[in-house]
């Protein structure tokens, strides 16, 4: 069964495409998630595929469908953290005991694969069409949505696992898993990921042009905790239910300053499924549908390192498309789930869309900050809590933009929920949506 991923003609990256063709005619009802862990325990029972099976068939009983309904799969296949996807790997001793095996051996281990997925569910034996959303799940939110507004699939799971196994971050691929470090990646990979240190360089330049500090995040760190902490499914729920304090954050030790550690999300192992539908077809699920009403994407430009200029280029695009697409205005939205994995991202997204801005112009977030952005307020800042408040997955929020929408997220808005957005990963490499509770008019 073909895994392509999506030709270039599908994303929104550029100025002046308009309204999207797809508007109002995608919506996302049923959501599964898997339970959260720290890291695996190599039993095959508790993998990324079995998480993300676990994921599948809750997304379909909490649709209300049959799996009979499913035509369509698109699977984000890329997992961050842990060993790499070395073809001449095995599995671990009795995984072909509890699993079918696919023809790539590390499948539903260290990788997410179709065939494999397909394989150990027969009862998704209608699936027909097949795609891959590489390096993010925001990627397969933007492919499934396009996939059914063109008529390739009707009913179309959306798909992603995250593994999380021991070693560094990245080891076994790249430089990180090398002693020495040369070329253009001596820049960053030396403090961790390539994104920490840029991202900590470019934050700091933000304050010095605007006017900030570090010391002002703190209220947007201790909102994502808290309402992460409603969230039932979130790594720290389940496993750190303890709530930061202001001198937790101020007092943290530096991971790449001015990053501390409550900056960088938390690797995790965790699945989400989600069901994209019809409109027509969605009256006879049991959600509440959510109308998907534009996308767009930001790709990096070509250079060693970016800058702040660079990421501020790139998220007023994202902006101006994401409006353009769906046909309404920043005062229009009432949330944003905008990226944070990386803590110090998430004032360049929320610029860029102009949530909350008010005339203001660039450097107003760490201001807004300041301001009451909880979900009983009047300006609701990742209201889902984020990576940072659940674990690295880089899905919590869309989930959250979804049930925002239906009137069910464990940390819902108080103020009526019309309108939201959702994106990720980093500023100069994004794709997002605009999320609607009602059909457009």
């Amino acid at each position: 069964m073909p895994t392509e991923s999506a030709p270039h003609s599908w994303f929104r990256n550029r100025d002046g495409m308009g309204l999207w063709e797809g508007r109002g005619k995608v919506v996302a009802t049923g959501v599964g998630v898997s339970p959260t862990e720290r890291r695996w325990n190599e039993r095959p029972e508790t993998s990324m595929g079995a998480l993300t099976i676990m994921a599948i068939r809750k997304a379909i009983e909490d649709a209300g469908i049959s799996p009979d309904e499913i035509d369509g799969l698109v699977l984000t296949p890329d997992s961050t953290t842990g060993i790499s996807n070395d073809p001449n790997t095995p599995p671990p001793d009795g995984w072909d005991k509890v699993f079918k095996m696919a023809s790539f051996p590390q499948a539903g281990i260290t990788r997410g694969d179709i065939d494999w997925i397909l394989l150990n569910m027969p009862e998704l034996k209608n699936v027909k069409f097949t795609m891959n959303g590489p390096t993010c799940m925001s990627v397969s939110f933007v492919t499934a949505a396009e996939a059914v507004a063109r008529g390739l699939t009707k009913t179309c799971l959306v798909v992603r696992g995250w593994h999380n196994l021991a070693g560094r971050y990245y080891v076994g691929q790249g430089a990180a898993a090398q002693d020495t470090i040369s070329g253009s990646q001596k820049y960053g990979a030396p403090w961790g990921v390539p994104a920490c240190a840029p991202t900590a360089m470019i934050f700091q330049e933000y304050c010095e042009r605007y006017g900030k500090n570090h010391d002002m995040m703190a209220p947007f760190v201790l909102n994502e905790r808290r309402n992460g902490l409603m969230n039932p499914n979130g790594y720290y729920t389940q496993h750190r239910p303890e709530m930061l304090t202001v001198e937790d954050y101020l007092n943290a030790r530096w991971i790449a300053k001015p990053a501390n550690i409550f900056d960088n999300d938390l690797p995790i192992m965790a699945a989400l499924a989600v069901v994209y539908t019809t409109p027509e077809r969605a009256k006879d699920h049991k959600q509440k549908p959510v109308y998907i009403l534009g996308h767009g994407q930001t790709r990096p430009e070509s250079r060693v390192m970016p800058t702040l200029e660079e990421w501020e280029r790139a998220t007023d695009r994202m902006g101006r498309i994401l409006y353009e697409s769906s046909g309404i205005g920043p005062d229009d939205l009432s949330f944003e789930n905008m990226y944070d994995g990386f803590t110090l991202f998430h004032q360049f997204h929320l610029e860029g869309i102009r949530f909350a801005a008010r005339g203001e112009k660039r450097g107003y977030a760490l201001d807004l900050y300041q301001t009451d952005i909880s979900i009983e307020g009047p300006n609701p800042v990742s209201p889902s809590g984020g990576n940072n408040g659940n674990g690295r997955t880089r899905f919590w929020l869309h989930m959250d933009s979804i049930l925002q929408l239906q009137g069910r997220s464990p940390s819902q808005i108080k103020k009526p929920a019309e309108f939201g957005v959702s994106g990720a990963h980093m500023p100069n490499y994004c794709d997002a949506l605009i999320w609607s509770a009602n059909p457009p008019v």
